[in-house]
Order: C-alpha cells, then structure tokens, then sequence
C-alpha cells in the first residue's frame, strides 16, 4: 500500500508536476493546432496556391500530414532519451522545438513573395513541430503520472491528455477573435501571422515552469538501481510487442475522430454547406471548452471502473456519431452545428482521456517513455496524419459523407482490437519504486 506520509510531502511536487504536463503539453498543442485551423483557412491559397481551391486544400492538408508523419523521429529519438537520460531534460527541449518553429512560421514568407520556395520552407517547419510533439507526448504523461498515486493514474495521466484540448481553445479562439477584429483581407494578408508569433509569450511561461520541475521519483528510482536500458527501442520491440501493438492500436480510432471533427469539419460546413469559417470556429471552441471538463473526468472515471471497458464504449460511441452527424447538420444550423461537434468530441474525450493512462501502463516502468513514445507516434501516421487528407479525397471522389462515416467506423473498430490486446494496469510496480526513491 503506498505510504500516505510520503504522499503528502510529495504533494507540492505534484502539483507542480500536473500544471507543468498540462500547461507544457497545452502550449505545444496550441502550436500544432494554430497549423491545423489554418490549413483549413488561409495556408492553401498563401502557400500552395492554385485554380482550383480543392487543390489548395489537398496540399495543405498534405503539409498536415508531414506534422504526423515526423513524430516517429521524435519518438525515437527523444522517447529513447528519456528512458536514458529521464523525463525533465527531454521535456525543456521539446518544447523549444516546436515553439521556435510555430514562430518561424509566423515571420515566412508566402508563395506571393519567394514563390514555390515559401511551400518548401513550411513543410520544414511543419516537419519540426511534429519531432517536438513526438518526443512530449510520452514525457508529459509520465511527469503528472509518475508522481502521483498509481491507482489513480487515469486522473493524472489525463494532464497531458486536456493540452489538446486546451491548446485547441486557444488557438481557435485567437483565430475567431481575429476575424471578427479583422476584416477578411487584413486576416489573408497579416492576420493569421499575429497567432503563431504568440507562441513565443506562451514557449517562455512553458519553459519557466518546467525548468523548475524535479525528475520523478520513478524514474529516480529507476536510475539508482542502476536499471535504465541501454538500448531501450530494441528492448521494447523485443520484449514488449504484444503491448506495443495494443497501444498503437488503441490511438488509430480517436485521432482520427478528433481530425474530422476539429479540422476536416471546417472545410466541410465552408465548402458543402456555405457556411462562413467562424461558425465552424465557434463550434469547435465551444466543443474544446467542454473538453476540459470532460477528459479528466474520464480519467477518473477510468479509475474507478474498468479502464479499458470505458474507453470501449466510447469507441462505439464515436463510429456511430457520424452517421447522425452529418445528416443533423444537412441543414445548415449553426446550432446543431455546435451540437454535432460538442457530442463528437465527448466521445473522443471518454476515449482520450484515459487514453494516456491505458498506454503507459501496458509497459514496464523503465521501459515506459520509449514504449509510449513510440506507440503515440507510430499510431499517428496511420491515424491522425492521413485523416483530414483521406477525408477530402474521399468526399471528392465519392460526392457523399457516408464514405467518411465508414472511415471512422472502421477507425474505430481498430481501436477495438487494440482494446481487446491490452492488460490491466499494475499499479504495484510504480508502487515499489516509488518507496525505493522516497526511502
């Protein structure tokens, strides 16, 4: 049983730890989210211009993609050093990664300027933000989680779990509050730069907080045993397969709920209903806004019962929601607009939300930030990476929404699998080590 006197002392600790997981991982989503509203708004015709808008849109989503597509590399890479060399150091760097690169975004150049060279420089940039976001994911979950009670990982794991969200809010409601302050020329023109140059206000708060932030005892622990792995990516694919699988898996259904419903949908509601940009802006902040309530309340929840079962019946939830969706929105309103995402991103919340928990527990503890790196990253390419991309090329190709409700069926079910090859927490592992660095 843990030890309740050592639990408070660490109290202060964690806290800390849970503000510097929430507000690291907020700050790097905000980044990452300002690319993705504005892939669906206004990068097509600056940087990749063309005839015909559809096109535009098709390779801004394809620079989208290259976000996903680079976070292996920073899994790999930096989800082996924090195993290695542990969690706090890892996490400073990342941050500076993808900060300095959403503010070099800010200050490029479109096509109009410096031509095809502008699109190049993007997908560099891009490309760099998803190396952050690949190595912070497993960090920010392992620095709430680690310190706190491992009974109740499903509530501090969820720290990382509300940054999307949270980062999502952020950066849509910056967005939103310039095109009401802008006219739509202003916007096109400097605009949509004033949100990605805020990101160096919000990389300083992010990095004043966790440079003050203490390892954690597990990892503590792990490295006076003498225990971490010298080549733990080789480790985890040899002797942690079946969970490795299971975790990437158990990703591949809510990222890609969460691309149609915070980024595919703008472009749908512009292009399919006449809708203006800022009705499918408000939805999803509205629908953020409920996110942060909803994704440490799941992580809760997921504590108290069953963990994976939870998580399962939002899976169902979430492959059923489209085929409602659509047609509930076929109309045009504004309200069942909000509605429609606020419903879909529940679902994708009771999915999240114990998200992190479920995936760091299927490894052992010294193994634990490489194998949740990599299960976050890898499940991303197959996932979120090519979602808003399948999306509009289904919807152009098929004319109809059903093949895009079938896609996230399908999504869906294969988070099922992954549901179904995964293990129960054992909390006692954490417990043990925990004693060991508090002794």
């Amino acid at each position: 049983m843990p030890d309740t006197t050592t639990d408070e002392v660490r109290r202060p600790a964690l806290v800390r730890a849970f503000a510097a997981s929430l507000s690291g991982t907020a700050l790097e989503w905000y980044d990452f989210a300002i690319y993705n509203v504005a892939a669906a708004v206004v990068l097509g015709p600056l940087f990749f211009p063309s005839a015909d808008p559809l096109t535009g849109t098709l390779s801004a989503f394809s620079t989208y993609a290259v976000g996903y597509l680079s976070r292996p590399l920073g899994g790999f890479f930096f989800g082996r050093l924090g195993d290695v060399l542990g969690r706090k150091k890892i996490l400073v760097i990342t941050l500076l990664i993808t900060g300095i690169a959403t503010l070099l975004i800010g200050l490029l150049p479109t096509n109009a300027a410096i031509g095809g060279t502008a699109g190049v420089l993007l997908v560099v940039l891009r490309f760099a933000q998803g190396v952050g976001l690949g190595g912070e994911w497993g960090g920010a979950v392992l620095l709430s989680s680690e310190y706190g009670d491992p009974r109740k990982r499903g509530f501090w794991a969820s720290a990382a779990q509300i940054g999307p969200p949270a980062g999502n809010l952020m950066a849509n409601g910056v967005l939103a509050l310039l095109g009401v302050a802008l006219t739509e020329e202003q916007f096109f023109s400097w605009g949509w730069r004033v949100a990605f140059l805020l990101s160096a206000v919000l990389v300083a708060f992010g990095l004043w907080i966790r440079v003050k932030l203490e390892e954690t005892p597990v990892f503590t622990a792990i490295r006076e045993r003498g225990e971490r792995p010298s080549a733990p990516i080789r480790e985890v694919v040899r002797t942690e397969t079946r969970p490795l699988i299971a975790a990437i898996l158990c990703r591949v259904g809510p990222d890609v709920l969460y691309a149609l419903f915070t980024v595919f949908v703008l472009t749908y509601i512009t292009t399919q209903l006449g809708l203006p940009r800022n009705a499918g802006l408000t939805a999803v902040l509205v629908a953020s806004a409920c996110q942060l309530v909803l994704m440490p309340l799941a992580g809760a929840l997921s504590d108290r019962f069953n963990r994976r079962r939870l998580y399962a019946v939002a899976a169902v939830g979430g492959a059923v929601w489209p085929f409602l969706f659509f047609p509930l929105i076929g109309s045009g309103s504004r309200v069942l607009l909000v509605l429609g995402v606020v419903v879909g991103l529940a679902f994708h919340a009771f999915m999240y939300g114990p998200q992190a928990a479920f995936i760091s527990e299927q490894f052992s503890p010294r193994l634990r930030y490489t194998g949740s790196s990599l299960a976050y990253t890898l499940a991303g390419i197959v996932g979120g990476a090519v979602a808003p991309l399948m999306f509009t090329v289904l919807l152009a190709g098929f004319g109809t929404w059903l093949v895009i409700a079938a896609y996230v069926a399908v999504a869906c079910a294969v988070t099922l699998a992954g549901l179904y090859l995964g293990r129960d927490p054992r909390p006692e592992d954490d417990e043990e080590l925990a004693a060991l660095a508090g002794a």
